[in-house]
C-alpha cells in the first residue's frame, strides 16, 4: 500500500536537516566521524517511520546508527522522532539498499538490521527481496569480518527462504525462532510488528553471520 503523501514534505525535511545525509558517498570510510568514540556502526535497511532505529539508538547511544530509506514520506516521520528524541547518534539516508557499496567502504559496518521488507513473493520478482543472494553479496562487501544480518519478518514463506539463502554466501544462521514473541516481547518493536503482533501473527527472526565465501557455491533454493 502506497503510503499518504505528507503534507510540508518539504519544510519539515529541511527542519530536520541535521540528521540527513545528503551525499552519503562522501562519508564513505569515514562515518564514525559523525560519532567519535562510537563503538560500532550499524545500519537499518527501509526504517519505516524510525521507530526501531531510534529506539534502539536512544538504548545504546554509544553505537553509531544510519538508516537508510527509499520513501522520504516514511523517513521524515523518522527523522523527526530522532530530532524529538534528541539523539545525535543516529543519521538517515535517502537511497536504495542496492547502493550500499557506494557508501560505506569494506569492513565499516558491524551489523544490519532488515526488518519487515517487501516480500516480493512472485517468483519473477524473487531478486528484489533484501534477502536475495545477490543483496547478500553486496552486503559482504561493506560488513566487517563476523559481521552480522538481523532479519525478521512476519512472512514465513520469505523466512524459510531466506534461511536457504544465507549459507550460499557464506553466511552461518543462528537464533533463528518462528514466534519471537512467543514467551513476552523481545528486544524493540517496529510499529508495523507491533501491529501485527497484536493481531496474533508469529514474528521470524534469524540473525545471519559473515564468514567465508563457500569455495562451491550452494545450489539455489526454489523460489
Amino acid at each position: 500500500m502506497r503510503m499518504r503523501r505528507k503534507k510540508n514534505l518539504i519544510p519539515r525535511m529541511e527542519a530536520c536537516a541535521d540528521w540527513l545525509v545528503r551525499e552519503p558517498q562522501t562519508l564513505r570510510g569515514h562515518w564514525r566521524s559523525l560519532l567519535p568514540g562510537a563503538q560500532a556502526l550499524r545500519v537499518e535497511l527501509g526504517c519505516g517511520k524510525g521507530r526501531f532505529t531510534c529506539e534502539t539508538a536512544a538504548a545504546e547511544p554509544e553505537v553509531l546508527f544510519v538508516a537508510v530509506e527509499r520513501v522520504p514520506d516514511a523517513m521524515v516521520m523518522a527523522m523527526e522522532r530522532a530530532r524529538d528524541l534528541g539523539l545525535r547518534n543516529v543519521f538517515f539516508v535517502d537511497a536504495d539498499a542496492a547502493g550500499l557499496p557506494d557508501f560505506f567502504a569494506p569492513g565499516e559496518v558491524d551489523r544490519l538490521y532488515i526488518n519487515f521488507c517487501d516480500p516480493w513473493p512472485t517468483k519473477r520478482h524473487a531478486k528484489r527481496r533484501l534477502t536475495h543472494p545477490d543483496f547478500l553479496l553486496r552486503y559482504r562487501q561493506v560488513l566487517a569480518e563476523a559481521g552480522e544480518i538481523h532479519f525478521k519478518t512476519d512472512n514465513r514463506d520469505l523466512f524459510e527462504w531466506s534461511l536457504f539463502q544465507f549459507p550460499r554466501v557464506g553466511f552461518g544462521v543462528s537464533e533463528v525462532t518462528r514466534d519471537l514473541h512467543a514467551d513476552g516481547i523481545h528486544g524493540v518493536m517496529t510499529d508495523y510488528e507491533e501491529k501485527f503482533h497484536n493481531l496474533g501473527t508469529p514474528i521470524n527472526r534469524c540473525v545471519g553471520t559473515m564468514g567465508p565465501l563457500p569455495e562451491v557455491p550452494e545450489p539455489p533454493a526454489e523460489e
